[in-house]
């Protein structure tokens, strides 16, 4: 269904911060960073290939870049896109084992 090329393309990064840490342990939720052209199908075949984890819901948010300063030049960080996923059944996602590989 989705190539190899693109399996590995679609999952960036977790994404860790203190909102996440609580959602994951009180809701089942994890955040990941994926490809800001990734749709929520392909998001969910990739999770069940690599972790073979049951996803009950997925929500993206597409984050703006933020403008930063560097002396009198302005510049802008790059769009990123953000999964909010909900796992059924209390399935624990060894991320840190599958980006070893």
């Amino acid at each position: 269904m989705i190539s190899e090329n693109r399996i590995l393309k679609v999952l960036r990064a977790p994404h860790v911060s203190e909102k996440v840490s609580l959602l994951t342990k009180t809701n089942n939720i994890i955040v990941l960073k994926v490809a800001k052209n990734a749709t929520k199908a392909e998001i969910k075949h990739v999770i069940y290939q690599l972790f073979q984890a049951k996803i009950q819901a997925i929500r993206t948010v597409i984050i703006k870049g933020k403008m930063k300063r560097h002396g009198r030049n302005f510049g802008f960080r790059k769009n990123w896109k953000k999964a909010y996923i909900t796992l059924k059944d209390k399935h624990d996602l060894d991320l840190m084992s599958c980006l070893k590989q």
